[in-house]
């Protein structure tokens, strides 16, 4: 086994893969790329992946991208621990609601995200959100988070009993979020979602379980230990 994982630091998208590789205790070769130097974009990486996009990972020449599919793919490579349920309906309930947070949160999130903190990549054709398309986007993603609140009061992970792909999937949005919605100029926005404890108690002990998970420490963004 010879895993190869092409990421980059703060990427929501690559947070997921490392939380899965951590998850299912699998040495890898980690390749840290900076986007904004656009290093995933060099001709290495593209003859991977065109798209131009991280995570990468490569096992034992076998070239997979775009994070859902790295999870998939790792889940049935290595099925121990599982993280796409233990049987098709639970396999079927984890996609979908992956499904639902891509279609109708995440992409809030990351509009809120990219006009607080900008992109890491010069490249990036998304434009920053008007103030008003900020209150819109937050208004939709303080309801979403309703929705998952709901969930962890009634177990500890989105779904069900056991710490799975969706769990991998939404975790490194909301942090990011969080982090956005520090900056002073999200003063105005941060209080329909910060502090995340008082307003989504659940939600933030869910966070807090993520956090401690053996590996957790070795996932966590460099570019956000610094200072």
């Amino acid at each position: 086994m010879a895993i190869d994982l092409y990421w980059a630091s703060g990427c929501t998208y690559s947070w997921r893969a490392l939380l899965a590789l951590a998850h299912k205790r699998l040495p890898f070769q980690g390749h840290r790329l900076q986007l904004e130097f656009q290093e995933q974009k060099s001709p290495q990486m593209l003859a991977m992946n065109p798209r131009g996009r991280v995570p990468v990972l490569k096992d034992d020449g076998y070239v997979v991208f775009e994070s859902v599919a790295v999870l998939y793919y790792l889940d049935r490579k290595y099925p121990e621990p599982s993280i796409f349920g233990r049987t098709p309906e639970e396999a079927a309930v984890i996609l979908r609601v992956i499904e639902e947070f891509q279609a109708y949160t995440e992409p809030h999130i990351m509009g809120i995200c990219r006009t607080l903190l900008g992109s890491a990549s010069p490249a990036d054709e998304e434009r920053p959100l008007s103030r008003d398309a900020l209150t819109d986007a937050m208004h939709v993603v303080a309801r979403e988070a309703r929705t998952i609140e709901m969930r962890v009061s009634r177990f500890d992970w989105i779904v069900g009993e056991d710490y799975s792909a969706i769990d991998m999937v939404i975790f490194p949005a909301i942090q990011l979020l969080r982090r956005a919605l520090t900056r002073p100029e999200a003063q105005d926005l941060a209080g329909r979602f910060l502090p995340i404890e008082a307003n989504y108690p659940a939600l933030g002990r869910w966070l807090q379980r993520i956090e401690s998970l053996p590996g957790y420490e070795h996932t966590v963004p460099p570019s956000w230990r610094i200072g």
